[in-house]
């Protein structure tokens, strides 16, 4: 099955600046120079763009390495005790401004998917082409937009939101907007996606005919139900999930940890994923700076994450996350799988690259009663992570995730008892019990808090933990918060305001009227 080919795309907007002074200027034009005025001529062209917006996913400020960094390490489920001060500072909550090192690199990122595609949203529509073609590449720009727009309205709150691309000097100073207008924007843009993609590309005709990663119907609405819900618009939001499941597209897989190898990528529980491959692109590692050709598709998480002497070990599962998934046995009084797919631990049996952990780390009494990532590790292919060279997708969406955003939806609708089915789907992968045995007559409060419980289990090292608690208004309550506190000793130096990233100080700096976020 054919996959996208992310290519780096230069394009050159180029502003003629006029000089003060009152000798002509000789002006020429360099006819092999490709523009943007001269580039967006064909259908391939048309490709080629929204190809190259699909590429900053891939950088490292976004989900090849810091992203990542970013929605993770503020979870009660991750800890980092990283040499980096910008590393561990940020699951602190005591990020310098002033060094914007990560959650710059992400900031930038992100407009630079915004800026890509809004130049496929501007030239696109212009060119004759094949009207379902350029349908849908339109509304991979939209999803893509809205996607990029998603994360900098969520992590860094008041923003600016550039809607076409740099066509004059004016066009570099785009005034903030507050969070409830970035989240307004970025469900328009996302309702659009939905409306022009298609539920798969296997049926279509074009040359993005079965390309996989391209992104869907089913992504687009699961990522406008997602922004729905984490608005309180839990109708609107469970209309969207409710469609995805009566698509018949996805079902969960089996085994959960083929959710995170590279041999059973983009399988049926995936709703959208960046694609990865260490043998796509270039042999030069992606370690920031601008995209360049001689650039490996290679992520940076399995070495960044990487269990001690095999990788960095810059974060680590707490000791909480690993006691929750204790709290219950399966059917057969087993140890849930899914902890043994999510971390490496010292229990017989627990192999870690090859060798039993309590023989890899049994010199080091540390070591041995510590915990390490398994989840995105190449243990199974690789003897180590330090050819910093993994190729395995990023899952931005599992299905998993939209059965249990649903069962969220219809108990904040008042509608508990039709929510556990679609919660017990989940559990019964991992051969829990049914929670109507369990736990017979959860109200709505009771569910709240299993539901957080079983969305700790099921998505840990997956970047949501910190966005479930923070929209659950876990933040702002003072008992939910002194848990937190107890869970993950960082949530000490939370203070009000902290939940969003700062402003980079040079966007500040080179955009008028942009001021810095409370609290920093």
């Amino acid at each position: 099955m054919k996959t996208i080919k992310l290519q780096n795309i230069v394009f050159f907007a180029g502003l003629m600046l006029l000089s003060g002074s009152c000798e002509k200027q000789l002006e020429q034009t360099n006819p092999n120079a490709q523009t943007s005025a001269t580039f967006w001529q064909s259908q391939d062209d048309a490709l080629k763009g929204v190809n190259a917006a699909y590429l900053t996913l891939a950088i490292d400020g976004g989900y090849m390495r810091s992203t990542n960094l970013l929605l993770d390490n503020r979870g009660d489920d991750l800890r980092s005790n990283s040499p980096w001060d910008q590393m561990y500072n940020a699951g602190k909550f005591a990020l310098n401004a002033g060094n914007d090192a990560i959650y710059g690199w992400a900031y930038g990122a992100y407009y630079e998917g915004v800026s890509k595609a809004n130049l496929v949203l501007d030239n696109v529509p212009k060119i004759t082409m094949d009207a379902e073609l350029k349908k849908r590449v339109i509304g991979q720009a939209y999803f893509l937009r809205g996607l990029y727009f998603f994360h900098l309205v969520n992590m860094y709150g008041n923003v600016s939101l550039p809607l076409h691309s740099v066509q004059s000097k004016a066009d570099f100073t785009v005034p903030q907007s507050t969070p409830e207008q970035g989240w307004n924007q970025v469900i328009d843009d996302l309702k659009k996606a939905a409306e022009m993609l298609p539920t798969s590309y296997d049926g279509v005709t074009g040359s993005d005919k079965a390309q996989t990663g391209r992104a869907t119907k089913g992504a687009a609405m699961g990522y406008l139900g997602k922004a729905l819900l984490f608005n309180k618009r839990y109708q609107e939001a469970a209309t969207q999930f409710k469609a995805i499941i009566d698509l018949g597209t996805y079902k969960l897989v089996p085994n959960y940890r083929d959710n995170f190898t590279e041999a059973k990528e983009n399988n049926s529980e995936s709703i959208f994923e960046v694609q990865f491959s260490r043998d796509a692109g270039g042999k030069d590692l992606n370690w920031g700076g601008e995209p360049a050709p001689g650039w490996g598709r290679v992520t940076g998480r399995a070495i960044t994450y990487g269990a001690r002497g095999l990788g960095w070990t810059d974060v680590q599962p707490t000791r909480w996350i690993f006691n929750e998934y204790q709290k219950e046995k399966t059917i057969d009084g087993k140890i849930d799988a899914r902890v043994t797919a999510t971390m490496f631990y010292n229990a017989p049996g627990i192999m870690v690259y090859g060798v039993e952990f309590s023989k890899r780390y049994g010199g080091n009494a540390q070591d041995l009663n510590d915990l390490f990532c398994r989840k995105y590790a190449n243990d199974d292919t690789k003897a180590d992570e330090f050819d910093w060279r993994s190729g395995i997708n990023e899952r931005l969406m599992r299905y998993a995730d939209v059965l249990m955003m649903y069962a969220e939806c219809l108990n904040e609708l008042g509608r508990t008892s039709e929510a556990i089915p679609f919660v017990q789907q989940v559990r019964s992968r991992a051969n829990l019990a049914d929670l109507n045995t369990v736990m017979p007559n959860m109200n709505q409060a009771a569910f709240r808090e299993q539901l957080a419980h079983e969305r700790a289990l099921e998505f840990c090292l997956e970047g949501h933990r910190f966005d479930d608690v923070n929209r659950w208004g876990w933040l702002k309550n003072a008992n939910k918060l002194a848990e937190l506190k107890t869970h993950d000793p960082e949530f000490n130096t939370y203070k009000e305001g902290r939940e969003y990233y700062p402003i980079p100080q040079r966007e500040i700096e080179n955009n008028a009227g942009v001021q810095q976020n409370p609290s920093y």
